[in-house]
């Protein structure tokens, strides 16, 4: 939507209350950020502009976007109706983006950090939209050099789809533990799992988990008076790691790295969307859902960011530490049936080692960055 074409907040508002009225549960689009890399020396490389322009008249033209820098580039499936629809919507993007990288002698990479790339050589693309965010945040969306795995899940009712992104706020942890992919940046091992997380969700303001608000009513309240306050002047300036879209009547994901192998891509979306319809269909037959408080919430995000898929989460009810993946395999019992019913399913699985543990591995093998960062490139490349 062009700057002239732009909605007032209440005119945003009022449209995105209508459209989840009208809304349909459980179409689902997925969104994946792409580094554009040199292919010879792996280098952050600022170009998205001119792929945009090639890929204008093509059938990927509507499903590229940028993300902040020149040197990262957007790919979304489109709406799919089903799973399998998106499954395969995935892969295809792949296929077109890379086959349009390559006739530009460029590779992708799809860690969440470039392990060295420095932030200060990355430009700003030069839309109304960034330029507004750069002069906003300064040094904060400088440093954001980051990449991520976004999943649109439908909802319909607006009431429904706050209490859908509160009852998930739950479970963002052990996604963000499943994903992370990005323990390399700035030239070391960061010690981190998701590093990017430590970066965007820690340095933007609304951004993270954010508190719950029960009812449409309360949660537009709080959009009102952010803009009477100036606090934003657009509504995509809600960063929070899950947050209902307030264009499309969505509930949006936004917590997880980006991943390198398509088939944990596959995985990660698969696990989100079925997390999401189990939320709403727990709502509608009145089953308990978790309502934990932020402060608790925060240290399990903290040790998915540290320790991800190979640390350990709190289980709340029982007070006690157990294991990330013996989390994540509860998570999959959990949402078996709204799963299997939505054709998820079958794609579903809990790696043997995600992407940041086999960096890391290769790294206690004594690969240099470079090493690592290839092989992981080789995993976006090869479909």
């Amino acid at each position: 939507m062009g700057d002239e074409q732009r909605l007032t907040p209440e005119e945003q508002l009022a449209f995105a209350r209508e459209s989840f009225a009208d809304g349909t549960d459980f179409t689902l689009a997925v969104e994946e950020e792409f580094a554009l890399l040199d292919p010879e020396t792996l280098d952050l490389v600022n170009r998205y502009e001119e792929l945009r322009r090639s890929a204008a008249g093509t059938p990927l033209d509507e499903h590229l976007a940028g993300e902040l820098i020149a040197s990262e580039i957007e790919v979304k499936t489109g709406r799919c109706e089903t799973f399998a629809e998106a499954a395969v919507m995935l892969g295809r993007r792949r296929d077109e983006l890379r086959a349009l990288a390559e006739r530009h002698d460029l590779l992708l990479g799809a860690t969440a950090t470039h392990p060295w790339s420095p932030w200060q050589e990355q430009r700003i693309i030069d839309t109304p939209h960034y330029r507004r965010n750069d002069e906003h945040l300064q040094y904060v969306v400088w440093r954001n050099n980051t990449f991520g795995l976004h999943v649109h899940v439908g909802i319909r009712g607006a009431d429904r789809a706050v209490r859908v992104c509160d009852a998930m706020r739950a479970f963002l942890p052990e996604l963000l533990a499943l994903s992370a992919s990005s323990p390399l940046v700035e030239g070391v091992p960061s010690g981190l799992h998701s590093a990017r997380t430590q970066i965007f969700t820690r340095m933007f303001p609304r951004c993270g988990i954010p508190d719950a608000f029960g009812s449409w009513d309360e949660f537009e309240r709080f959009v009102r008076f952010l803009y009477d306050t100036r606090s934003i002047f657009e509504h995509t300036q809600l960063w929070w790691s899950i947050r209902p879209h307030l264009g499309f009547p969505t509930v949006e994901v936004r917590i997880s790295d980006a991943q390198p192998d398509l088939g944990e891509s596959r995985a990660l979306a698969a696990l989100t969307y079925a997390l999401v319809a189990r939320c709403a269909r727990a709502l509608d037959d009145g089953e308990p859902l978790p309502d934990w408080p932020h402060r608790l919430t925060e240290e399990n995000l903290w040790r998915a960011i540290r320790y991800g898929l190979s640390g350990e989460l709190i289980d709340f009810e029982r007070g006690v530490s157990i294991p990330a993946r013996t989390r994540l395999e509860q998570l999959v019992d959990w949402v078996q049936p709204v799963a299997e019913e939505l054709g998820a399913l079958d794609y579903i699985r809990i790696p043997e080692a995600n992407a940041a543990e086999r960096q890391y591995a290769r790294v206690a093998e004594g690969w240099s960055l470079e090493q690592v960062y290839a092989e992981q490139v080789g995993k976006a490349v090869h479909v």
